[in-house]
């Protein structure tokens, strides 16, 4: 008896978004990372949210300064434009780039020592200004491409094989955002897939700059147990990088969803307390920020989510009233003034 065969499946249709575009047309080069590193993982979330709120590619500028982070723009979006500034000038070129062509999207990752060390003075001029900018800080600890140097965010007592003992108190990007009058605060952890998403697409639809300091653990060089970015291997499994230029492989550190606290144990058997902001929490309330953040830092804890809002504050475009056709598209009679006009002005002196 002959066997009647079943027609095989149809391949199921891709998924695709709003414009017919698949999540992995979004992405970049393949990663030069460590393995399991922190950055890889943002990286992806920046994909998902740009692949999901459906932004044209063509439309995105990326920037970014020097350092680990400062890599991550070419593993995602490959059809983007792109622009890598010296250490710690990134946010002038970006403020430059926005004024010139006010219709982009600007995504800029830059890292702690790129924006809190040799960038800081920098980084407070792009708040003040509320560039419309969503500016990730990739936060580590450590200088990472540089053999792992102390940055300004390491915890005070933090030891390093090959650095020692840091003595100097963190700056909290946070509060330092604060401080410059960023009208978007919001920080997360690599880790946590679901909330930096949900952090990013808000910030990609904020007017202003949304600064978002995502703790990215280095696997690597921030090897200190008690470290709050720690992301690496116990003492008894440690190599000199250094001597043997080879870097061990891990798994990247997924936590599942909660809903106020949880722990989290690093590759070295430490452990860091994640605490959510409470859901009766009020981001537009810039002091009710200030006094979270300040006692998330007493308490030893990394707090998460949104801290502050302002969504009533003109970004830098508006406030210095530019045309609403971006500069980069006008012609030249447009942008500068005629040989009549120059002549009057030379007379006039």
């Amino acid at each position: 008896m002959d066997t009647i065969k079943k027609p095989a499946p149809a391949p199921r249709a891709p998924k695709v978004n709003a414009l017919g575009l698949e999540k992995t047309d979004y992405r970049g080069k393949p990663s030069t990372l460590c393995k399991g590193c922190g950055h890889d993982s943002i990286s992806q979330r920046i994909v998902n949210a740009v692949w999901e709120l459906g932004l044209e590619q063509t439309q995105v500028v990326k920037f970014s300064g020097i350092g680990c982070s400062s890599k991550t723009p070419a593993y995602f979006l490959g059809y983007s434009h792109g622009f890598n500034a010296v250490h710690g000038r990134m946010p002038s070129v970006a403020t430059g780039a926005m004024v010139a062509n006010r219709s982009l999207k600007a995504i800029a990752v830059s890292g702690d020592g790129d924006s809190m060390s040799i960038g800081v003075g920098q980084f407070k001029h792009a708040m003040r200004r509320n560039v419309p900018l969503v500016y990730i800080v990739e936060n580590n600890g450590v200088y990472g491409l540089t053999k792992g140097q102390f940055s300004a965010t390491a915890d005070q007592g933090q030891q390093l094989k090959y650095a020692g003992v840091n003595e100097l108190p963190p700056l909290d990007v946070c509060l330092e955002a604060l401080a410059a009058n960023a009208t978007f605060v919001a920080r997360s952890f690599a880790g946590d897939a679901k909330q930096v998403e949900t952090l990013l697409k808000a910030a990609l639809s904020h007017r202003g700059i949304a600064v978002l300091d995502i703790i990215s653990p280095c696997v690597t060089f921030n090897n200190h147990e008690t470290s709050t970015k720690s992301y690496t291997w116990g003492k008894e499994h440690q190599i000199s990088l250094q001597e043997l230029n080879y870097v061990p492989s891990y798994e990247e550190i997924e936590i599942d969803e909660y809903d106020d606290e949880v722990e989290v144990q690093m590759h070295d058997g430490s452990w860091i307390v994640l605490k959510k902001l409470d859901r009766d929490y009020d981001p537009t309330d810039k002091h009710a920020a200030y006094r979270v953040l300040e006692d998330a830092r007493h308490d030893q804890k990394l707090l998460t989510g949104l801290f502050y809002i302002d969504e009533e504050q003109p970004d830098l475009i508006e406030m210095l009233h530019m045309t609403d056709t971006p500069f980069s598209t006008l012609p030249a009679e447009k942008l500068r003034p005629s040989r009549e006009s120059l002549a009057q002005i030379m007379a006039s002196l």
